[in-house]
């Protein structure tokens, strides 16, 4: 029983597995695929990240969570 299922999760990981061929990465970088499109969207992520990881602020390119910025 535990072999069955150890085989069924790798074959669930595995099927998620596709490579991109340099000629199809054009559309994963269209507008349409970024996750922050709205603003207010981009708001509540970040209230939820600042939520879950306890830190508020630490979003920029020189921050720091552990303060010594």
């Amino acid at each position: 029983m535990t072999r069955a299922w150890l085989w069924g999760t790798c074959l669930a990981i595995l099927a998620g597995c596709a490579p991109v061929r340099p000629w199809e990465r054009a559309a994963l970088t269209e507008r349409c695929m970024a996750p922050a499109l709205d603003p207010l969207e981009a708001s509540l992520d970040a209230h939820v990240h600042a939520t879950r990881e306890g830190i508020q602020g630490a979003t920029g390119a020189g921050a720091a969570a552990c303060g010594c910025n």
